[in-house]
């Protein structure tokens, strides 16, 4: 069937293109009564928007949530919710040009070999707007997390090849790559001006942070919590790597140096990043996503036409230049979905 749906209890679909009509998402499972308007989804969808700095896209979209369903008198029902957000400032002919022409690092390529049809118009489904959708569910999950005292909280903390030095959650939000170090966020955004200067883009590094979240959630064999999360994260169109807690550094560790030892008091170290055996352990949850460059570039590249013939692309138009940023409210909406999805689980479990 076709994967445009996410979670078991907790259930999103996501719909629309790039620059389509217009983008949204149904979310099934919120529980009636729960206190809800458009500005508690708006405030997330501003802060994955474009326009937001020199670094992201130049597109004027306001992105303006319409909730058309599920919610009577600022309440939830418990039936579907519907959002919408309509495109309004979609220009699908700064593609015609380049239409039978397969883009180096898009799903051009693997889009058509799948359906034998595409949409060039900003990649269609596969553009990152995709995301939008996500954000707006995202939104009240966060907001029933924050009823259960549950905490998540992304930042980049790599890119352009500067990583952060320090940690101050103060500063995320004041910066334009929502790095959690103000000097490194400086220095990232130096780097990538000439980088997009010379006709290029960076990558990076996002982490995120869940604090809050009792012992016990996730199952213990192929559904654990972290090959959820994983799979939510590797989801987004621009994440190509994910790691937890110690990561891949743990490959160089000894046994006695990665294993979380234990007091009375409690676990003495989180190298696990806060699951084990796929089950959670209480502690901060912690994990780490690569981000890949940003594939629409202005440099020439080669590649070939819809005919199988040699050709030169390049790129133009209104394309973000590090999408870390915006990557970084995209990764807390997946991760409340998955969040809010397994204490749903876990309830059914235990009636």
């Amino acid at each position: 069937m076709p994967a445009n749906t996410f979670g078991e209890a907790f259930r999103v679909t996501t719909f629309g293109e790039s620059h389509g009509g217009a983008l949204g998402a149904v979310l099934d499972g919120v529980m009636p009564g729960l206190d809800l308007c458009e500005s508690d989804i708006q405030k997330e969808l501003d802060r994955r928007k474009p326009g937001q700095s020199a670094i992201t896209s130049p597109r004027g979209e306001d992105d303006e949530v319409r909730i058309l369903s599920g919610v009577f008198e600022g309440k939830t029902s418990g039936t579907p919710l519907v959002l919408l957000v309509y495109n309004t400032d979609a220009r699908p002919s700064d593609y015609a040009a380049i239409k039978d022409l397969f883009r180096p690092g898009h799903a051009d390529y693997t889009y058509l070999k799948k359906y034998g049809i595409r949409d060039y118009r900003g990649s269609g489904r596969a553009s990152g707007r995709e995301t939008l959708g996500r954000v707006a569910a995202g939104a009240v999950a966060k907001k029933i997390l924050a009823l259960r005292g549950v905490s998540v909280l992304a930042y980049t903390v790599r890119a352009a090849g500067i990583a952060c030095r320090s940690f101050d959650p103060g500063v995320i939000e004041k910066n334009p790559l929502r790095a959690c170090d103000a000097g490194a966020a400086r220095e990232m955004e130096a780097r990538i001006a000439r980088l997009c200067a010379e006709g290029d883009s960076a990558g990076g590094i996002v982490e995120c942070r869940v604090n809050g979240l009792p012992p016990g959630l996730g199952e213990p064999v192929f559904d654990k919590l972290d090959a959820e999360i994983a799979r939510a994260m590797l989801s987004i169109g621009a994440v190509k790597g994910i790691e937890f807690g110690a990561g891949f550094a743990a490959a160089e560790m000894k046994g006695s140096e990665h294993n979380d030892a234990m007091n009375a008091s409690g676990f003495l170290s989180n190298n696990a990043g806060g699951i084990l055996g796929g089950i959670s352990t209480g502690q901060e949850i912690i994990f780490r996503v690569a981000v890949k460059p940003v594939a629409s570039i202005a440099k020439p590249q080669k590649t070939l036409d819809t005919a199988g013939r040699e050709a030169e692309v390049r790129t133009t138009g209104r394309h973000d230049a590090c999408v870390c940023p915006r990557v970084v409210p995209v990764v807390e909406a997946m991760t409340c979905l998955v969040l809010e999805d397994q204490f749903k689980r876990q309830a059914a479990l235990r009636e």
